[in-house]
């Protein structure tokens, strides 16, 4: 983790917003505060994972933890946007530390389904067992005083969500980028850039005041340093993917001609079949260690 910013509460019914990036995979982990009742839920945290040796470290997710309790912030919930391929969620962990329950979309179930069969791991994944909360869209529950809404937004994964917090913030995972880099993938099994055209539009429906949060941001040639924050108003306009009123057909075009370009990430096939389980790893076996299984000439 390089560093962090925070996009202070606007007021009623809007959330504080502190932003931790993760420079190994460019994953920005959200710490979301109702700042009346100082009570919060971490997004999409990360547990480091180094693919070379296959060893992982808490120390990105503990960096939050102690940045929660120097300001007094009680986190409440654990969630996660979706079973990530690029990174090794920190859910389970977080769980086992603080206690707390954690979640995801309810389509994970269909997501582990399909990966199953990439793995030959028929009895693997029981996202029931190690999730606490598996949310449909339309679901709703609260940080604090705060309501949060789930919006079902398909596309990057089958079973993606965003979360709609308060009146000004969407925590929208690898749907869009920032509007300088467009929008995110649609070419892993059970995407289509067809069904991400849809969240992207179920998106930008929001109010143009919204905060948009995004996954995921590298920086460009023109702008160096990472940046995780910009507005639905911002994003109709200046989304280079599809600002401007870019039709679907040119949209969907354009999305899966830049995929077939596009290398899989180096983490993919290890955190998998770990982040299926919450980022908890595989049994030990019966020599006490536990091991990943990589499928071979699959992709």
């Amino acid at each position: 983790m390089t560093y962090s910013r925070t996009s202070v509460s606007r007021g009623d019914g809007s959330p504080e917003v502190t932003g931790f990036y993760d420079a190994d995979t460019g994953s920005i982990q959200y710490l979301v505060t109702d700042p009346k009742t100082r009570k919060a839920a971490l997004i999409d945290t990360v547990l480091t994972f180094d693919p070379e040796s296959a060893t992982t470290d808490p120390s990105s997710a503990d960096a939050i933890l102690r940045f929660a309790q120097s300001e007094g912030i009680e986190i409440d919930w654990i969630l996660d946007t979706h079973p990530h391929a690029d990174h090794l969620m920190a859910s389970s962990y977080l769980k086992d530390t603080l206690g707390k329950p954690n979640a995801i979309g309810e389509k994970v179930t269909d997501i582990a389904t399909l990966w199953r069969d990439y793995y030959n791991l028929p009895d693997a994944f029981d996202p029931v067992r190690d999730f606490d909360h598996l949310f449909a869209n339309g679901h709703t529950f609260a940080i604090g005083d705060l309501p949060v809404r789930v919006m079902l937004s398909p596309g990057h994964t089958l079973g993606s969500i965003t979360y709609v917090v308060g009146d000004d913030a969407a925590f929208v995972h690898d749907t869009f980028m920032q509007p300088d880099a467009g929008t995110s993938r649609a070419d892993f099994p059970g995407g289509t850039a067809a069904d991400l055209w849809a969240s992207l539009q179920d998106i930008l429906s929001l109010p143009d005041h919204t905060r948009l949060f995004v996954g995921h941001d590298y920086g460009t040639s023109q702008r160096p340093q990472p940046e995780w924050e910009a507005s639905v108003a911002e994003h109709r306009r200046h989304n280079s993917h599809i600002g401007g009123g870019v039709s679907k057909k040119d949209y969907i075009a354009q999305r899966e001609a830049r995929d077939k370009m596009l290398a899989l990430p180096d983490r993919m096939l290890h955190v998998l079949q770990m982040n299926l389980r919450a980022g908890r790893a595989p049994e030990p076996e019966s020599d006490g260690n536990t091991y990943l299984k990589i499928p071979m000439n699959r992709f």
